[in-house]
């Protein structure tokens, strides 16, 4: 079950591979998750020191905590095996890859991230994904009017 996804990162870049990775959080984290404040719109990792890290992702204040507090935009450790992290560390190192955070969800009543590896899209290939897309709608609509008007099938 998906808690948030990344909009933006299918827009930005070509998206290479995918990979599952467990977030290190704070239990006022897991609560204000739980609660669906998240926000992973500037979200993206790093490999750094043989970890990896998870930045700007946006994760609200929980208002029932006592009276400790996460950090909003507290960079978090992702939990991925050593091989896992050796790949992204190869991807990183090749011009213009990067590491998008696509989407959380609940695995198992844990918090996962699905990290990509992503190839940066210039105007033009943006340009084409929405032509693609306005075409894929209207052929859409033009089989959703046919079947209405005969018995669909």
């Amino acid at each position: 079950m998906d808690i948030a996804t990344n909009r933006k990162a299918p827009r930005d870049y070509h998206i290479l591979e995918k990979f599952e990775a467990g977030v290190e959080l704070r239990g006022t984290e897991v609560k204000s998750i739980r609660l669906g404040k998240i926000n992973l719109a500037d979200a993206f990792a790093r490999v750094e020191k043989g970890q990896v890290w998870m930045y700007n992702c946006d994760i609200q204040p929980y208002e029932k905590a006592s009276h400790t507090q996460h950090e909003l935009r507290r960079m978090r450790r992702l939990l991925l095996h050593k091989t896992e992290i050796d790949k992204l560390t190869g991807f990183t190192h090749q011009k213009g890859h990067s590491l998008p955070v696509l989407r959380a969800y609940w695995k198992n009543k844990k918090v996962k991230i699905e990290l990509g590896v992503g190839r940066g899209k210039n105007r033009a290939d943006q340009r084409e994904d929405l032509k693609e897309r306005v075409e894929n709608r209207e052929a859409a609509r033009v089989v959703a009017s046919f079947n209405k008007r005969h018995g669909g099938k």
